[in-house]
């Protein structure tokens, strides 16, 4: 080989090493590339000739390592917007979670009785006798889940006689003073019924139906009055005072309601009633439980049974 070829094959050799690397793809912006030792500084005479360069395997391992950690990101962001959401919803709102019970009880749904075509309801403009036309029984309110039926409160064909109710008072003058003031008033007919929970609470409903809403006032302001004991004793509830505590948010439009609760001290059992007037029908609601009576059932009965009868 001559001078010359040796020569030109040198300065090619060094062409090569000052020659720009050729164009790679950009890598992605989640992926930058490892920060490596340098590597040292070749011969330039060894180095080879330009070709596709494989990406190292370093950035392999690298962007499946961002990829994955990406996923752990977002999921992790869906977890807690998901527990955020639990956390901000009240406890009832969440299918399958249990909330501590605030003593009411668990009554089957509510609804209130057809009409007979063309009969309005007893609050209707068209009605001002407050006459209810649907069947008094079947406006009574059904007995919570659990609840042990008082067969007796039946009475025949779900009629209860006069004496059975007047046997919730307890002093004989009153029961003789009462059903005289039934019998003027012009009583029709007496639904009731009666369950007892597992606690050991005892309730009783008496639906009364007389000829007119007018009557029914009457009747009501001679027995209960607003902060002022009952005219009648309940049997069991010797000191009988209005219940103050009876939330206001629970009265039902156009119904009145007067409740009661025995005072301390009280014997074996606490009593508690309310006195209630809808249109043509006077109701009656006791509850008495040994020990104490709690507030919450007997708010929840009395508020029920006023709506079906509103």
């Amino acid at each position: 080989m001559t001078e010359q070829q040796r020569l030109t094959e040198a300065t090619e050799a060094v062409d090569v090493t000052e020659s720009p690397a050729p164009t790679l793809d950009p890598a992605p912006t989640l992926d930058p590339a490892p920060t490596l030792d340098p590597a040292p500084t070749p011969d330039p005479a060894s180095v080879p000739a330009p070709g596709p360069t494989p990406a190292p395997k370093d950035r392999r391992v690298l962007r499946a390592v961002l990829r994955w950690t990406a996923a752990v990101v977002v999921f992790a962001a869906v977890g807690t917007g998901s527990a955020y959401g639990i956390a901000a919803m009240e406890r009832t709102d969440v299918p399958g979670l249990a909330t501590e019970s605030d003593g009411r009880w668990a009554y089957p749904t509510l609804s209130k009785p057809p009409l007979p075509s063309g009969s309005p309801g007893p609050f209707a403009g068209t009605n001002p006798a407050g006459t209810h036309h649907a069947d008094l029984r079947a406006l009574l309110l059904p007995a919570p889940r659990g609840a042990t039926e008082d067969k007796a409160l039946r009475g025949s064909d779900g009629w209860l006689a006069t004496k059975d109710y007047l046997a919730e008072y307890e002093q004989e003058e009153h029961r003789e003073e009462l059903g005289q003031k039934l019998v003027d008033h012009g009583l029709r007919h007496i639904a009731a019924r009666g369950w007892t929970t597992p606690d050991g609470t005892r309730t009783r409903v008496y639906l009364l139906q007389f000829d007119t809403a007018a009557v029914v006032d009457q009747l009501l302001a001679s027995e209960a009055v607003a902060f002022a004991p009952p005219v009648h004793q309940v049997r069991g509830a010797a000191e009988a005072e209005y219940d103050e505590d009876f939330p206001e948010r629970a009265a039902v439009s156009e119904v009145q309601n007067v409740p009661y609760t025995e005072a301390e001290p009280y014997g074996p059992e606490q009593v508690r009633f309310a006195h209630i007037a809808a249109g043509d029908v006077y109701a009656l609601v006791v509850q008495s439980r040994k020990g104490t009576a709690a507030a919450v059932p007997f708010q929840q009965t009395v508020t029920l049974q006023s709506q079906l009868l509103g």
